[in-house]
């Protein structure tokens, strides 16, 4: 039996037009989103990166093939590193996704499958690659949900689907609850 392998992904890459500022860098409790995902992802993983900035405190993996493909860019470009680098799944979030249910890789296993109610919270195999490519180098819909479907892919209903924190308003709330 081969043991699986899995790399953490921190999608966190996007423009944050609703939120209105760097929603990567807002602090809940003390602690910046992006490093609350960080945290997340390596309660389950070997390794976490991020995806999407030049910056973190983990190592950083550029979007593919450029940035600006939205979430989709950021999860080739984990895949491709994952499997330069001999990593056998990616399990993504996004810096936004706040509370990863303790038993997340329970719900997932075995994959592809994402969240249905926030699908850039996901267990993607390295082999689901060459479809992504396809996706992104051709005229196809760039969303996760099709490449998801594309892929394959379980959709899961979480009985606890972590925040996912798009406005200020949001933030504000998980502060107070």
């Amino acid at each position: 039996m081969t043991v699986e392998t899995i790399l953490g992904c921190v999608l966190a890459g996007g423009e944050a037009t609703r939120f209105g500022s760097d929603k990567a860098l807002a602090t809940l409790d003390g602690q910046t989103l992006m490093d609350r995902a960080v945290a997340a992802l390596a309660s389950f993983c070997e390794a976490v990166v991020v995806v999407g900035r030049e910056k973190a405190s983990v190592p950083t993996v550029a979007d593919w093939p450029q940035a600006g493909m939205g979430p989709l860019g950021g999860l080739a470009g984990a895949l491709r590193h994952a499997r330069d680098s001999g990593f056998s799944a990616v399990l993504t979030c996004g810096v936004d996704s706040v509370n990863l249910p303790s038993d997340l890789l329970d719900h997932l296993s075995p994959g592809p499958a994402c969240a249905e109610s926030q699908p850039v919270i996901g267990l993607w195999p390295v082999s689901a690659l060459p479809v992504l490519e396809e996706i992104l180098t051709g005229s196809e819909r760039r969303s996760v949900l099709h490449f998801a479907e594309r892929a394959g892919a379980r959709l899961i209903d979480l009985p606890e689907p972590p925040a996912n924190v798009n406005t200020p308003e949001d933030l504000d709330r998980l502060q107070q609850g």
